[in-house]
């Protein structure tokens, strides 16, 4: 069988200046990843796994970041709609952080990560029809190219791996690796939007 193995997001150094395509690329990279993950076992699982982190971690902090603000102030009802996102994001890691603590060959592991992908497929698409659709209705080529460039900043910056040992900065519902490397991302995304931390 020949080797399974998803580009991680950022390895096409694709041009992208439009945030919202860009963010629907990286939704079906989660998608492929997902896929993988299911599909491989024991080492190379693992390697899936840590990609799908990594994929995970820069996409949901560089939505927090750059969609959920615009989102707030423009979306009719925005609050609400970036409010029901969060709530979704947090399970989401919540999980993906139980998960991260799992060894990838354990029988609940698969199952879990299969509970998993099916919340990340709905918070998708309830993210390309209450913002996408608005951000792309409502901002001109600058304003999606801007926002674009936080996403890629995202891409480029967050290291590949979670680091064992380094405690978030900030109170989080995580402890451990994801959560370092969520924080990680967010810093390099303020970073690169011209934002203090």
């Amino acid at each position: 069988m020949p080797e399974i193995r998803t580009p991680a997001a950022g390895d096409d150094h694709s041009g992208d200046d439009d945030v919202v395509a860009l963010l629907m690329r990286q939704h079906g990279d989660i998608r492929n990843l997902f896929d993988e993950v299911e599909h491989s076992e024991g080492d190379e699982r693992r390697d899936a796994f840590r990609r799908l982190v990594r994929l995970l971690a820069v996409h949901e902090t560089a939505e927090e970041e750059v969609v959920h603000p615009f989102a707030r102030r423009s979306l009719p009802g925005g609050e609400q709609v970036v409010e029901d996102r969060l709530a979704e994001e947090r399970a989401a890691k919540e999980t993906l952080a139980a998960l991260d603590d799992m060894d990838v060959d354990d029988p609940k592991f698969l199952p879990r990560l299969l509970a998993l992908r099916a919340a990340v497929q709905e918070h998708a698409r309830a993210e390309e029809r209450y913002e996408f659709t608005h951000i792309r209705r409502s901002t001109d080529a600058a304003g999606l190219a801007a926002m674009a460039r936080g996403v890629k900043a995202a891409e480029a910056m967050a290291p590949t791996r979670p680091h064992p040992g380094v405690e978030s900065a900030t109170a989080n519902v995580l402890a451990g690796p994801v959560a370092a490397l969520m924080d990680r991302t967010k810093d390099a995304v303020r970073k690169a939007m011209g934002k203090d931390g």
